[in-house]
């Protein structure tokens, strides 16, 4: 029983001074972070990129973005086709039974500019979805740019209140201050 526990001690010791020696022996600069990476990632799977800049805050927003603005895109996209079912049976005059809320509400001319507000909506929405897409790689390009940046102790920005007594030439009465916003930025 004593030689089966010492031989376990034996082989968990092992390992860590392997390991212990291995990184003294071989201390290997970080690698530099990538934001090619990081872009890629997103385009991929948009939020990826913000994982690897472990900026994982950013995850959430990215998805609510993507949901909402595909809910508005799904929700038109069914209204815009509602719509167009409506206007052709209106317009063909057609006089089987059909199930269609917006028939016998409106006319055709009426149909018509509803099916082209929904379709422009629905086209509005995948193009604000494009555009959510290529802000999400944006996003985790830039802040991989920035993932090393350094912002030492010197930089400091102070906004003050300040007056300034306004120039007067002798001839002409003094004038009273004016009250402004001094911005000082320190580098």
């Amino acid at each position: 029983m004593r030689i089966v526990i010492l031989f376990v001690l034996i082989l968990l010791l092992i390992p860590i001074g392997i390991s212990a020696q291995k990184s003294l022996a071989t201390a290997e600069p970080p690698k530099p972070h990538s934001p090619h990476r990081a872009t890629l990632y997103s385009l991929a799977l948009p939020g990826l990129g913000q994982a690897y800049n472990r900026k994982y805050w950013k995850i959430p927003i990215v998805y609510a973005g993507i949901g909402t603005i595909g809910y508005f895109a799904l929700s038109n996209r069914e209204n815009y086709l509602q719509a167009k079912e409506a206007y052709i049976y209106v317009f063909n005059k057609e006089e089987y039974p059909i199930e269609n809320k917006l028939v016998g509400k409106y006319n055709a001319n009426d149909l018509r500019e509803i099916r082209d507000y929904y379709r422009r909506n629905m086209e509005l929405s995948w193009i604000l979805m494009a555009l959510w897409y290529a802000l999400n790689a944006v996003d985790a390009a830039v802040d991989a740019h920035l993932f090393d940046y350094d912002v030492g102790d010197n930089l400091s920005v102070q906004v003050r209140p300040n007056f300034i007594q306004p120039f007067t030439s002798v001839q002409s009465k003094p004038h009273s201050p004016i009250a402004g916003v001094s911005v000082q930025v320190r580098f």
